[in-house]
């Protein structure tokens, strides 16, 4: 049973209606019986339907008046483009084919472009088709216009939206809950009931998932890539916290008191640059806190004092907890200060940091350049979709031929199934409106006024029902308000709504073709194989990585390690944009053999922050050769693991990683942090390996923590080999 809209959700699509009715009432009347400007009243009309119904456009009222401005240029140069290619049939076919593929694949750059994205397309849509008359251009960009303006103000004065809370107002809060948990750990003789819960319900409100469509940093500048790192990092930092709640019996000792209490100075401070939206003071204290901690945990390299597991455990999380917070405050003072150079931390990490803007958004576009991504995939499906909608209708000389493409605009899904599914409501909701249109039609003849009395209060019940009610509701009240309104504009009879209905199931017809023939199997396919290559990128990176922590190799990760975060970076971002698809597709019947591609990504994760903070830009110390015998033979391990994860066996895998060697209880208290690091982060990994592909039997139980591990605290295995078993924590 399909689920009900909530209450806020109707009396957001009831604003909405509202002014969308407004506006396009303000703009369509005066055109129409004032001064006579047919043209122009029906661009002033269809302009706020496809920024306010289209395309709605998120935000308050402030912020949607904004988008809507910076879109009205982009909308004329359209209808100019769609009024010059009408000339031919073939030319406005061609013309839709470009400007299909630009409008969807440039919405990779942000939520603003891909949120007006169908509505800037409904312009090129109206202009392209018969008659050619260039010299009612002027006509067309008043209308346009006019209707812009007129949403524009009622965006702003009639029932504006609240503005939602925005992504760095989230990060503020979840960084204040990360402040008062550091202290209650430092100050207290245990966490208070319940913080545990609460630290990691704010991580799960950090995700994209949770947030608002227009306040995701989903953009390719520099501040929205700078926001997202900010609140990926964040989301580590309280699991990150709540791994050390749940540790209680762990001895802590002064240097670890002392890094707690410098993370949650710099969590406050950032906390507080965030609400003012002024530059941030960069990580240098922070960092220096953690050299001291990081000497202090070593100690004197002559002694041979063996620490408790327990504490090895302990003192890795409070790392982690400074890393992320060190993270946190570089990526909020690059989102807020513009480009500054990052000294002291990975480059590989803050990458886009000195980059400029132009370079960043071909990265994003040329990045996803790709028949593997999904992006490119929509944007393909979608322009040869509506470009042979418009040979089609263009062919067979259909009047109101538009509406043919306005269909395949609508209607179209990412996979053929949902398509058949939302054509076969949209059909049978334009026969019930053709049907009621054809009788108002046929009871009203040639009363101008009826019409003109019917339009605001039809378009009120379209515009705030359709969006709520699904495609069947949406076209039926739709062709309603259509017909009202081409009734105003030439004299018309009930054949308007046989049109109609010819239109729609001509457009149906092709959306459903172009379903069928273009990636008809939405994003689970894609997403399986994006995974696949995911893995596949980052397993020689995990040995390399290991290599350069250990000293067998570069001090810092060398050329070809730097290539390897790159290729795993790309990779992570075309495997998150299919499983983003993947996840709002509607699910098909459940088997048990899914992969958990959520544990995918949080691997491909934790190789990324592993490879950036395990290997020390100063010279690791030296191993023994037993010491570094296993750390060459556990890399080894854990690549062959992730490239026969790669392949998602059927019956699951298990990761078996030799633990350190005995005389690690014996060797200095730098080696012993040292393998403690790189166990639990290998650890970490192989949970994530073995949650996403499955296993056929359960793994014992171990520990797992370190540069970005968040693992539960357990009893360490004593086994020669073992499959370790953490709780994950998972992000969007």
């Amino acid at each position: 049973m399909p689920k009900r809209p909530s209450l806020a959700e109707s009396v957001r699509a009831g604003r909405r209606a509202t002014r969308v009715s407004a506006a396009a009432a303000a703009g369509f009347y005066p055109a129409a019986y004032l001064l006579d400007q047919p043209v122009s009243a029906v661009y002033a009309l269809f302009t706020p339907i496809a920024f306010g119904v289209l395309s709605p456009v998120p935000g308050s009222g402030r912020r949607g008046a904004a988008t809507v401005l910076r879109a009205l240029p982009a909308a004329a140069v359209l209808t100019a483009a769609g009024t010059a290619l009408a000339v031919q049939t073939w030319s406005a076919v061609a013309g839709m084919l470009i400007v299909g593929f630009v409008l969807m694949f440039g919405s990779v750059c942000g939520p603003r472009l891909a949120g007006t994205a169908p509505g800037l397309q409904l312009f090129y849509i109206l202009a392209c088709f018969p008659p050619f008359a260039p010299e009612t251009l002027p006509q067309r960009l008043t209308g346009v216009a006019v209707g812009g303006v007129c949403l524009v103000l009622c965006e702003v004065a009639v029932l504006p939206d609240p503005p939602d809370p925005s992504y760095r107002d989230r990060i503020a809060d979840t960084l204040d809950l990360a402040v008062h948990a550091t202290r209650s750990l430092v100050h207290t003789d245990g966490p208070e009931p319940g913080l545990t819960g609460r630290l990691r319900a704010a991580g799960r409100g950090l995700r994209f998932s949770q947030q608002p469509a227009g306040a995701r940093p989903t953009g390719a500048g520099r501040a929205d890539r700078a926001l997202a790192q900010a609140g990926s990092a964040a989301r580590r930092l309280v699991d990150q916290l709540a791994v050390l709640t749940e540790m209680r019996h762990a001895p802590s000792d002064m240097a670890s008191q002392n890094l707690l209490r410098g993370s949650a100075a710099a969590c406050a401070a950032t906390a507080g640059a965030l609400r003012r939206s002024r530059p941030a003071a960069g990580p240098e204290l922070i960092e220096e806190m953690i050299a001291q901690f990081l000497a202090a945990r070593d100690g004197d390299p002559t002694e041979r004092v063996a620490r408790p597991h327990q504490v090895l455990l302990r003192q890795s999380t409070v790392l982690t907890i400074a890393i992320s917070a060190v993270t946190v405050r570089t990526a909020v003072a690059l989102a807020l200060g513009g480009r500054h150079p990052v000294h002291g931390l990975p480059r590989e990490q803050f990458w886009y940091a000195r980059t400029p803007t132009a370079r960043l958004f071909t990265l994003r576009l040329t990045g996803n350049l790709t028949r593997r991504s999904v992006v490119f995939q929509n944007a393909l499906r979608s322009a040869c979709g509506l470009a042979l909608a418009r040979l089609v209708a263009g062919s067979l000389d259909l009047s109101h031929g538009f509406w043919v493409l306005l269909t395949v605009l609508t209607l179209g899904r990412t996979t053929a199934m949902a398509t058949w599914s939302a054509v076969r409501a949209a059909v049978m909701g334009t026969l019930a409106g053709a049907l009621a249109a054809g009788l108002l039609l046929i009871g009203a003849g040639q009363a101008t006024e009826v019409y003109a009395y019917l339009l605001v209060p039809m378009m009120l019940i379209a515009f705030a029902v359709g969006p709520l009610e699904g495609p069947a509701w949406a076209q039926g009240l739709f062709t309603l308000v259509v017909s009202t309104a081409f009734a105003q504009i030439e004299p018309v009879t009930w054949r308007l709504a046989e049109m109609r209905v010819v239109d729609v199931l001509t457009g149906s017809a092709v959306g459903l073709l172009c379903g069928v023939l273009a990636w008809p199997f939405g994003a689970r396919a894609e997403t399986r194989r994006s995974m696949a290559s995911l893995l596949r990128a980052a397993a020689p990176l995990v040995r390399a990585t290991t290599a350069a922590a250990t000293g067998d190799g570069p001090a810092y990760l060398g050329d070809t390690a730097r290539q390897g975060v790159r290729l795993t970076l790309h990779r992570l971002r075309i495997a998150e944009g299919s499983y983003a698809q993947y996840r709002t597709e509607p699910s098909a019947p459940a088997r048990a053999s899914e992969p958990d591609y959520l544990a995918a990504l949080n691997f491909g994760s934790r190789v990324l922050v592993g490879a950036y903070w395990l290997p020390r830009t100063d010279r690791p110390p030296e191993l023994p050769p037993a010491a570094l015998h296993w750390a060459r033979h556990i890399g080894e391990e854990a690549e062959k693991a992730i490239v026969q994860a790669a392949e998602f066996p059927p019956d699951g895998i298990h990761v078996r990683l030799t633990p350190p060697p005995t005389l690690l209880s014996a060797a200095p208290p730098r080696v012993q942090s040292l393998l403690t690091d790189i166990e639990v982060w290998l650890n970490a990994l192989a949970t994530d390996l073995t949650t996403s592909v499955g296993t056929s039997s359960s793994p014992s139980t171990g520990t797992g923590t370190g540069p970005n591990a968040n693992a539960n605290t357990g009893r360490r295995a004593t086994r020669t080999t073992r499959t370790t078993r953490t709780t994950r924590t998972t992000t969007n």
